[in-house]
């Protein structure tokens, strides 16, 4: 897995960052202009480097690797369990 990350690109972690800002899933959020959006998400970019973070991205099809190490609910139930 270590060889399909590649350093992330500052423009995609601002586009990524803006994108949140302005929108709640696929819904809209009108509480944050885009001009401000990207000024914020640049910021951040710039701010995350400089403090020394990394971010990463996985190659294409690459499955997130889970690390929450806590088991689903419903993990050992089987499909005939009511």
């Amino acid at each position: 897995m270590a060889d399909e990350l590649k350093l992330a690109d500052p423009t995609e972690i601002a586009d990524a960052l803006s994108h949140a800002l302005r929108y709640n899933g696929r819904r809209r959020v009108h509480d944050a202009d885009e001009l401000m959006a990207r000024i914020v998400a640049e910021r951040l970019v710039e701010h995350l480097r400089r403090c020394g973070f990394r971010l990463v991205r996985c190659g294409a099809g690459a499955a997130l690797p889970d690390t929450s190490r806590h088991r689903h609910p419903n993990a050992d139930r089987q499909p005939d369990d009511a």
